[in-house]
């Protein structure tokens, strides 16, 4: 349940955090086949795999209505263009992008990278770092 929280990672050591967001196709049924297909029995484990392997250490998805919000963890010598580029070529992510691809609201044609929106943060709570 959400008022309980989420346990973070420790990594022990500082790593990048990214932030997108995209539109679900505003249909219960698809939401709720949306959510089924990201389950922890019904994820490709080809799709988990090439995650992992382009450097991403943890992903989630949150969900609210058909707003959905991925945070991605990363090493800090992470690209994220070059990790992207790579990960549309790894075993099934088409066909994976292809399937999930009905249950999104986004344009014919587009790669993962850019139907998720990267957002930009406008507040930071750690009042002693002096860089974003």
């Amino acid at each position: 349940m959400a008022t309980e929280g989420y346990r973070i990672m420790n990594y022990g050591q500082p790593v990048k955090r990214y932030v997108q967001t995209m539109e679900l196709r505003d249909n219960p049924e698809l939401i709720r086949l949306y959510r089924l297909a990201h389950s922890k029995e019904e994820c490709w484990p080809e799709i988990r795999e090439g995650i992992r392997s382009v450097g991403i250490l943890e992903m989630d998805i949150y969900i609210l209505g058909t707003r959905l919000v991925m945070i991605v963890e990363t090493p800090l010598d992470f690209d994220w263009k070059t990790a992207m580029d790579r990960l549309a070529t790894m075993p099934r992510q088409q066909e994976w992008e292809q399937y999930v691809g009905q249950f999104q609201d986004y344009s014919n044609g587009m790669r993962s990278d850019e139907k998720w929106q990267l957002m930009d943060r406008m507040f930071h709570l750690y009042e002693n770092e002096t860089k974003d």
